[in-house]
């Protein structure tokens, strides 16, 4: 082995022999037990992420320790189209390199665009997966958007049409006019502004035939362009300065419409005026009323965020109503959204219909991906209804079928389903699952696999032309049926049938509602077992937190403090850094922040930590809670806890029998039981800790108990038997030390696994034993006959006390480890004496002692010696008196020079003018006690020092 642990040197090396040898193939051909479970599908949109990085670790580990149990492993490899997110990259790339947008390219060459950007990108995202050590399945890679999937996604879509659960209706979405589709909840980021609360007069009409032009009634909107879209005003029944105007009309400003007052529990009596303007066609709340009370929707709009040139009205259901057809003044018609809101407030002021203008803070909506402020729009759109879908959702949820780790992610998941929405699952993109619909020229509907499928079904004439909806699925909605669309389904039943439902699904918890939820339901409505009971899609949820920085800050490009897992493993340097960060910075006034802050945190760029150290920190870091500070530091202290088993092989390597010794009990010295012992009650704490996915408590296990007792004791007695140990006792300590190594080799393996590898790798071969890999053998298990070896640990850890007491000494008197010193014990049991008569000369010799003396119990200790008392048994050091003298003098010195500086720092508090007239008396009393308390252990110490001195 090399002197030094560099991981670069054997990491991706590692790597392709375990690629190479089919090492992750997923085997169920016999009968053992199955474990599965499915990679979050990442995006194609982008290189991994540390969320990605951090959540690929924990599933490695899982899959790890599973396939060395003996079961069947499966970790399903997978890609996301990602819509949304792809086809924006993709434009981008376009309108850089070619200059041209979509309409330019068509919608064929666009989509043969973004295939060629999935072949790249997926290139890069297989490298990031195979330098952390991920033992996919490499056999079995699939894409959400690959002609399996396709078939899969248009089956569900078309069952779920035929039972009547999938319908086609116009209602109130977030409408991106930038990117023209409608978006998801989960694409909306919600921004808090400073803005203004416009105080509109809205005068009231008793009847359709007689206005009362004193009575007004005053309506505050953060949003005063909508008016043109009003359809009511809203007051609740209770309101007592509004009662009487419920049921009565008024008359929206600029336009004249007269629309009803009415009365509804929704309006807050104490905000605002008391008074809401409904706006149905843009408002979501408003659209709640507009369908209970059975109101007009007028959309204002154009799908591009304009004016539009007539209102166009729908009744509280959606139809639309075509003999109402209002125009809009013109003065407003293809204006935009803000320069509608300035004409509209200049326009009410010269009227005097503008009451008063104040600021308010209030929320704004954009698209994430776009930057644009969101729309709410009246569109036509696909809904799947998920009331039905969402009640065996919860079932199995309640009835425990399905656990949420931590549980209290449990009561999100069912507070979101108790309160579910049918779900919008169309998208007006060109990159997705093109909707399974056609249209014939009445705007009939068919629902196939293609034309020629509806055709012959329908019995339609080739001359009928048929349309298909240009529209695409919400990503999802496949994504939604991952788990059982990766494992071949609906063409092959072999793998479902072996590994349906899954075993784990590793996820964070800003998904439980998009993703894992809509699984559940998706999956239960889908897939039945032989009974032809619904099939959960997998029996364990383990959610994970979200790495932040060392800040607590979310990671993000713009912020510039993203990490990136590979800079991580193979290094970066600080130039390349700072490029890399402020490239993808799009804020300039955060560029000087940006490179101050990489410089203190990287003043010398990333080190390479390899893989192993990543892993074993994000382990550690993987407590049950929702935020995760990156700590470097501890990923320093892993790369240390790596190159300490490095050096451990080292020695042992060179220590090794080229044949293992068959071990008999009854030979083994006390340090031999006393390390099986703690290795087997460790092993108890690592795998109760794995099965209950407490990561950090087995990483922090596994860390104390290589590293102080394996390495800090076991190795260092290990050393002194080879020094002065019988050629029977040498024998026996090397093959008991190379058995414990070992064990712990596998038990890290799935944690670490390349540095795992490479030692076992080699002390197989220098033990002429022919393996292939460790993560084939099988994993460590707890023994319950060990029998009752109590006396022996406590025994050793008795030797312990000693050393450890005896290395204090040396430290407190400055001494050379090397100096011998004369230890003595008194007090002793009889059954600590024995061990230690046994053992002395390897205490002596690991502790630098010239003689163990043992003593009885009424021994009377010399003064000048350094005492410890430890189970009433007494360990002494006596050494010479002006030695000892002189080790207190200086201590007492030491001690008064405290004592001085603190008197100055009372002295100095209290001769503060400020402080005696601004302070408590109380506290003033209490400072000056302290300090007669001070120059009093001063006094005590001083004289204390002129006694010894003489």
């Amino acid at each position: 082995m090399e002197n030094e642990y560099n991981p670069k040197n054997i990491e991706e090396k590692i790597y392709r022999t375990w690629k190479k040898n089919n090492y992750f193939k997923c085997n169920y051909t016999n009968h053992r037990k199955n474990f599965c479970i499915m990679m979050p599908p990442p995006n194609i949109t982008g290189n991994l992420h540390m969320g990605h990085a951090f959540q690929q670790t924990i599933i490695d580990i899982l899959i790890r320790y599973f396939r060395m149990q003996g079961h069947n492993t499966l970790w399903q490899m997978g890609l996301d189209h990602a819509g949304i997110a792809t086809q924006i990259l993709v434009m981008k790339k376009i309108e850089i390199e070619e200059n041209k947008n979509i309409n330019d390219i068509g919608k064929v060459n666009f989509i043969k665009k973004c295939l060629k950007w999935k072949k790249e990108i997926s290139k890069k995202i297989n490298y990031q997966i195979q330098r952390l050590g991920s033992s996919v399945d490499w056999n079995r890679t699939r894409f959400t958007l690959d002609k399996a999937s396709r078939i899969g996604v248009k089956k569900v879509f078309i069952d779920l049409y035929n039972n009547k659960l999938i319908y086609r209706k116009k209602k109130l979405c977030n409408w991106d006019i930038k990117l023209q589709t409608v978006i998801s909840d989960l694409e909306i980021e919600h921004k808090t502004i400073i803005g203004n609360m416009w105080y509109i007069k809205y005068a009231v009409v008793y009847n359709r035939k007689m206005n009362n032009k004193d009575q007004f009634i005053i309506v505050a909107t953060t949003r005063p362009e909508t008016l043109l879209g009003d359809t009511a005003i809203a007051v609740h029944p209770h309101d007592k300065r509004y009662k009487k105007f419920i049921g009565c009309y008024a008359i929206v400003p600029i336009i004249n419409r007269k629309i009803p007052i009415i009365a509804d529990r929704f309006v807050e009596i104490n905000k605002g005026t008391g008074c809401v303007k409904i706006t149905p066609a843009h408002d979501f709340n408003d659209y709640a009323i507009a369908v209970q009370h059975k109101l007009l929707m007028i959309n204002i709009f154009t799908t591009t965020g304009l004016v539009s040139k007539h209102a166009t009205v729908y009744d509280s259901q959606g139809d639309l109503i075509h003999l109402y057809n209002e125009s809009i003044p013109k003065i407003l018609q293809g204006k935009t959204r803000l320069l509608a809101r300035k004409i509209i407030v200049n326009i009410l002021k010269e009227k005097s219909m503008l009451y008063q203008v104040l600021k308010t803070e209030t929320t704004v909506l954009y698209g994430d991906r776009s930057g644009e402020i969101l729309e709410p729009m009246l569109t036509n759109q696909w809904y799947l209804r998920t009331k039905k879908l969402a009640k065996q959702a919860i079932s199995v949820v309640n009835n425990q079928k399905i656990n949420f780790i931590p549980v209290q992610y449990k009561n999100m998941y069912l507070s979101w389903m108790y309160n579910i929405q049918d779900w919008c699952i169309s998208r007006q993109l060109l990159w997705g699952h093109r909707i399974p619909v056609w249209y014939d020229l009445t705007g009939k509907i068919y629902v196939g696999y293609n034309e020629y499928d509806i055709r012959k079904r329908h019995n339609i004439n080739d001359n009928i032309p048929l349309k298909q909806d240009p529209d695409v699925l919400d990503t999802w909605f496949s994504s939604s049926l991952w788990t059982f669309l990766s494992l071949d389904w609906p063409k092959e039943k072999k793998l479902l049938k072996n590994f349906h439902p899954t075993s784990v699904l590793i996820s964070g918890f800003d998904i439980i509602f998009f993703w894992i939820a809509r699984m559940i339901m998706m999956t239960m409505y889908t897939i039945k077992d032989h009974h032809g009971n619904a099939q959960i899609p997998f029996k364990t949820v383990y959610i994970t937190g979200l790495i932040k920085d060392e800040q607590g800050k979310k990671m993000s490009k713009s912020q510039g403090n993203v990490l990136d897992p590979l800079d991580i493993i193979d290094g970066i340097s600080l130039d390349n850094l700072l490029k890399k960060r402020m490239s993808n910075n799009i804020k300039n006034n955060l560029e000087k922040k940006i490179y101050r802050n990489t410089k203190d945190n990287f003043p010398d760029g990333i080190l390479g930590f390899g893989a192993d150290a990543l892993r074993f920190t994000f382990t550690s870091l993987s407590s049950h809670t929702r935020s995760i500070n990156w700590d470097m530091n501890r990923l320093k202290g892993y790369r240390n806890f790596c190159n300490k088993i490095w050096n451990a092989s080292k020695f042992i390597l060179l220590n090794i029998s080229k044949k293992q010794k068959k071990l008999k009990k009854n030979m083994f010295c006390i340090f031999d039981i006393w390390i099986l012992v703690e290795l087997n009650d460790f092993i108890k704490i690592y795998r109760d800790a794995l099965d209950t996915y407490r990561f950090d408590l087995a990483a922090n296990a596994l860390h104390n108990f290589f590293w102080h007792k394996f390495c800090d004791w076991y190795i260092e007695f290990v050393k002194i038997f080879f020094k002065i140990g019988s050629l029977t006792e040498i024998e026996y300590i090397k093959c008991n030390l190379i058995y414990v190594f070992e064990i712990l080799l596998r038990i890290a393996h799935p944690i670490i696994p390349f540095i795992t590898e490479y030692i076992w790798i080699k002390i197989m071969k220098t033990m002429n034993v022919n393996a292939q890999t460790i993560m084939l053998q099988k994993f460590p298990n707890f023994n319950d006959n060990m029998g009752d070896n109590s006396l022996i640990v406590k025994t050793v850890y008795f030797i312990q006390k000693i050393i450890l007491f005896i290395r204090k000494v040396r430290i407190e008197l400055n001494m050379k480890y090397n100096d011998l010193l004369c230890f003595s014990i008194s007090n002793i049991t009889e059954n600590y004496k024995k061990y230690i008569l046994s053992y002395t000369h390897i205490i002596k010799k690991m502790s630098y002692l010239s003689e163990v003396k043992i003593f009885h119990s009424d021994y009377n200790i010399p003064e000048n010696s350094f005492i410890q008392i430890v189970e009433k048994i007494n360990f002494f050091i006596e050494i010479d008196k002006s030695l000892y003298l002189n080790f207190f003098l200086k201590k007492i010195d030491k001690e008064i020079n405290l004592v001085e500086k603190k008197i100055q720092h009372l002295n100095d508090i209290l001769k503060k003018k400020k402080f005696i007239q601004c302070a408590e008396e109380e506290i003033i009393s209490k400072k000056r006690k302290e300090l007669k308390i001070l120059i009093l252990h001063r006094k005590n110490l001083v004289k204390k020092k002129n006694k010894l001195s003489y």
